[in-house]
């Protein structure tokens, strides 16, 4: 009584043109991973591969910088650990991923 009658509709015509209107749905999508890859991934993966060369190059005498802000002089070298003089006498013990920076010769006094 207060409910219309509804009737199904019929399906439309499948054509062969839903290939190229589904590629061209994708496109943008496709289109900002691109971009997305080129300015966020790429530059981060080429940060990592630098800071990996730049731990694995360490050496002992190198004038390094940590991510607490500690200056010092590399005294003694272990797999994960550094040990560093940071005033003649004074040394601490880092991860050597705590090294963010190798500074030039001269830097700590």
């Amino acid at each position: 009584m207060f409910i219309s009658t509804a009737f199904a509709q019929t399906a439309a015509p499948s054509g062969g043109g839903d290939m190229m209107s589904s590629l061209g749905s994708m496109l943008p999508l496709l289109l900002m991973f691109v971009v997305l890859y080129f300015i966020m991934i790429r530059p981060q993966m080429k940060r990592q591969k630098e800071t990996r060369n730049m731990l694995a190059a360490l050496a002992k005498g190198d004038e390094v910088a940590t991510a607490g802000g500690v200056l010092g002089k590399i005294a003694e070298m272990g797999d994960q650990y550094l040990t560093l003089e940071i005033a003649s006498g004074v040394q601490v013990t880092v991860q050597r991923s705590a090294v963010i920076q190798v500074l030039p010769k001269g830097t700590v006094k």
